[in-house]
C-alpha cells in the first residue's frame, strides 16, 4: 500500500479520529487477521503474508511499518498538546488491542481485572477509537467473500488476492461510504497472539497521561457510563 510520508496527512488522519472518536493525536488502529489458506474505514498501510505463525506484536514489530514506528522512521509530526491543555505535548499514537506491546507511538489497553475508573475509561476510549479497524475488516470479509472461507490457491497467489480485496476495498469505499450493516459478521479470525513481552517502558507514562486527561480535560459526558 502507498506509504504516508507527509505529516500534513498524518494530521490530517488525526484530525478525523478526533472528530469521530473523541480520541487525540490518534493516527491509526491496528490490528491483524487470519485470512486462512490451504499449502472514511479504509486500510493506510497492509502487510501480508505471516499465515499465522506469529502473533500480532510480532507481525507488527518485523513489518516495515512496524520497523519505521519503532525506529521513529515514520515523519510523524513532532508532539503536540491534547485539546484543552497548554502544556506537555504528547506524541502522536496508533491505538491496538491487547496482543500489541506498548510504545510511546502505540497505546493497548490496561490490563486485568479490578481496575480504577480512571483506567476503565481509558479502556473504553480507546476501545471506541479502535473500532474503526474492527468495522473495516467486518466490511472488508463481507464484501469479498473470498475471504469468509480458505482460499484454495498457493500461498504467493493469495498474498495477491488479499492485497487485491484491499486496494478494492479503499476504491469502493472512498466511492460509496460504508453502510453500517456491511461490519457485521466479520469471519476473518484473530491472529493469536505467541510470545507477547508484554507493555514497552516507554509507553507507560503517555498512557497514564492520556488517562489523566480523559478523566479531566478530555472527558466526555458519556464516558461515565462505562465506569
Amino acid at each position: 500500500m502507498p506509504e504516508l510520508t507527509s505529516q500534513e496527512q498524518w494530521i490530517d488522519i488525526a484530525n478525523k479520529f478526533y472528530k469521530k472518536t473523541n480520541f487525540p493525536n490518534c493516527i491509526g488502529a491496528v490490528d491483524g487477521k487470519h485470512i486462512r489458506l490451504d499449502a472514511e474505514y479504509c486500510f493506510t498501510t497492509i502487510d501480508v503474508g505471516a499465515y499465522g505463525r506469529e502473533g500480532d506484536s510480532t507481525v507488527f514489530k518485523e513489518c516495515p511499518f512496524g520497523r519505521k514506528l519503532y525506529s521513529e522512521e515514520l515523519n510523524l509530526p513532532e508532539p503536540v498538546c491534547l485539546p484543552n491543555t497548554t502544556d506537555s505535548p504528547q506524541p502522536f499514537v496508533i491505538v491496538a488491542d491487547e496482543a500489541f506491546g506498548l510504545h510511546k507511538n502505540l497505546l493497548r489497553p490496561y490490563p486485568g481485572r479490578g481496575l480504577n475508573d480512571k483506567r476503565k475509561i481509558f479502556n473504553y476510549r480507546l476501545s471506541r477509537a479502535r473500532r474503526y479497524v474492527e468495522c473495516a475488516f467486518g466490511i472488508l470479509a463481507n464484501k469479498w467473500r473470498v475471504l469468509h472461507t480458505p482460499i484454495l490457491v498457493e500461498p504467493d497467489f493469495t498474498d495477491c488476492i488479499v492485497k487485491a480485496c484491499c486496494i478494492l476495498h479503499n476504491y469502493v469505499r472512498r466511492r460509496d461510504g460504508y453502510q453500517f450493516e456491511d461490519t457485521f459478521f466479520n469471519n476473518l479470525d484473530d491472529i493469536q497472539n505467541h510470545g507477547n513481552s508484554g507493555a514497552r517502558h516507554e509507553g507507560i507514562g503517555v498512557r497514564e497521561y492520556f488517562a489523566d486527561y480523559f478523566v479531566n480535560a478530555g472527558s466526555v459526558p458519556f464516558q461515565n457510563r462505562f465506569t
